[in-house]
């Protein structure tokens, strides 16, 4: 006899008979049948109640007009998930043409980016934007440092000649900053002449000639060009698996002229990159990306200056630069309304980054004069003042929400820019935005710029905003709408600071990439499209603050 679904073998119709609250008929159903109705009912009732205590984005943000919310203000509703926090995938778009594997990006700022943050960055698969307080000749070499790192074949690597001394060579790599202190050796055509390792590029022998410690050209590996066939990186693996000890392969054409040089770590790296869960973020030509911040430079009429701007932005490109970021305070200003324009025509197919604005105005102006992506922020920062200096710009979240759906309607990406302290923080801007950038939470990496400071025992990094008297002087002043001459004589907004070391770039995204991937878990999105989507907001309380952080005990262990 068959057995009721969901029963202890009830037969019949009364077994089969659709259960009510009222009569014998709920009274006759089965035990299986009565606990599906109270699950559906208590599924239709526990969904109207979420409904009214957490709501869609489009939803939350209206009720609590004119108040503006950041970070700390709002906390996600979870939702039931299959979605296992590795299986999440990260990947992002700043514009149609530049994809990165994570949504974070490296503010371009004097203390956070430049060419080993930037590195570093796009290893992990997000982005550096290098920072624009330098010399146009400096910006030029340190995007060109990113853009040869590690690509399988260095194709123009640094080189020396027998003539110099290897003091000149120790001097070249403390000016430039070099990683490396292994070199070719060629001669004034262009010929390899022998290789200068890095065991005699030492103080003790900075007074000899470069040709008498290098390695001769017959003792050095090399493959010719031609060799390399369609896997160039194939070929070089091969070579030094059957070269043990060997950790350089020089590539040279017929005529013995040095066209390329491979390294064993770069191999080995990108070999690696294939298991990897986050692939480095490169360009078509598998160079690391890399951006880069201009400003909107005027002339002595007060005019943006067209010349110099657009000569500028033809060097970054003709280095292999994949995004420009024209980066103020007030990104909805004349000035760099102008300076998009300009990149636009000159460049139509570079990636363009504009901003900082907090208004639905201010990206639909930026996105018509033809920005590909919009940054949104004015005065979040740990190291910014200009809410208390100028007494503008916007919370963040609120300022978020407003700029996203004139992005959404104007077909451009959004970046949140600033007041990020923790992977929680993304986990909310990514739920508006497409990636986020962050200065404070870099500062303190061994990538950053500048000297540890060590501090009663501790060791520390300096953190500036653009906007304080130091980096005014240096040539940032024009950020915040001020000639470089005058910076004495202006308010400053921002300070000066110093952050605690943190470490590695890599170890500092392992723990906000974890947390990313833990929030969409707990959402049960499995791409960031997917968290817009199923994104849900409560308002929080001082006292909801003080319960979301550890409290009430005597804390032995801090966690990242």
């Amino acid at each position: 006899m068959a057995r009721a679904p969901g029963g202890r073998g009830e037969t019949g119709s009364a077994a089969h008979r659709p259960p009510t609250r009222h009569g014998g008929a709920f009274a006759l159903a089965s035990a299986g049948e009565r606990r599906a109705f109270f699950c559906m009912a208590n599924d239709f009732v526990a969904s109207e109640l979420d409904a009214q205590f957490y709501l869609p984005a489009d939803e939350f943000f209206p009720t609590q007009r004119p108040t503006a919310l950041t970070y700390d203000d709002v906390t996600l509703a979870t939702l039931y998930s299959e979605v296992l926090p590795r299986e999440t995938l990260l990947d992002t778009r700043l514009a149609e043409r530049l994809t990165l594997h994570i949504p974070i990006l490296s503010a371009d700022m004097d203390t956070v980016t430049e060419s080993r943050m930037a590195i570093a960055m796009a290893l992990n698969g997000g982005l550096g934007f290098i920072h624009y307080n330098m010399s146009e000749r400096q910006q030029l070499a340190e995007v060109t440092r990113v853009k040869k790192h590690v690509h399988g074949l260095i194709q123009d690597p640094v080189k020396v000649t027998p003539e110099q001394f290897v003091g000149d060579v120790l001097r070249l790599i403390e000016e430039k900053r070099y990683a490396f202190g292994t070199f070719p050796v060629v001669d004034n055509s262009g010929r390899l002449v022998g290789l200068l390792s890095s065991h005699v590029v030492k103080p003790r022998y900075a007074h000899q000639p470069v040709a008498k410690v290098l390695t001769p050209r017959a003792q050095v590996h090399t493959v010719q060009e031609q060799e390399l066939g369609n896997d160039p990186i194939a070929r070089a693996d091969r070579f030094f698996t059957e070269h043990p000890g060997i950790h350089k392969l020089l590539v040279v054409d017929a005529e013995d002229r040095l066209r390329g040089l491979f390294t064993m770590s770069d191999v080995e790296r990108i070999t690696q990159e294939r298991q990897a869960q986050f692939r480095p973020a490169r360009d078509n030509r598998f160079r690391l990306v890399c951006g880069a911040a201009v400003s909107a430079t005027r002339n002595a009429f007060g005019e943006v200056d067209r010349d110099r701007l657009i000569k500028h932005v033809g060097a970054l490109v003709d280095c292999g630069l994949d995004i420009v970021a024209v980066s103020t305070a007030h990104g909805h200003s004349r000035g760099v309304g102008e300076a998009v324009r300009m990149i636009r025509a000159a460049f139509p197919e570079l990636p363009i980054l504009a901003g900082n604005v907090t208004s639905a105005t201010g990206v639909e102006y930026l996105a018509d004069c033809g920005a590909d992506a919009i940054k949104v922020g004015q005065g979040p920062g740990s190291i910014c003042t200009t809410r208390l200096v100028a007494g503008v710009g916007i919370p963040q979240l609120t300022a978020l929400y407003v700029c996203s759906r004139a992005a959404r309607a104007k077909g451009v990406y959004l970046v949140a820019d600033g007041g990020i302290t923790r992977s929680g923080d993304i986990v909310k801007a990514l739920t508006l935005a497409d990636a986020v950038m962050c200065g404070s939470l870099f500062a303190g990496c061994t990538e950053a710029p500048g000297e540890v400071l060590e501090i009663d025992g501790k060791y520390y990094k300096q953190y500036r905003g653009m906007g304080s008297l130091a980096a005014m002087k240096a040539g940032a002043a024009a950020r915040y709408g001020h000639a470089r001459n005058q910076s004495s004589k202006v308010a400053a907004e921002g300070i000066e600071a110093l952050k605690e070391a943190t470490g590695s770039v890599d170890a500092v995204l392992t723990q906000l990439i974890g947390g990313i991937q833990s929030g969409m878990g707990y959402l049960g999105a499995r791409t960031l499209a997917e968290l817009r989507e199923r994104a849900r907001f409560a308002r929080v309380t001082s006292a909801g603050r003080r319960e979301a952080a550890p409290h009430d005990v005597v804390e032995l262990k801090t966690g990242n």
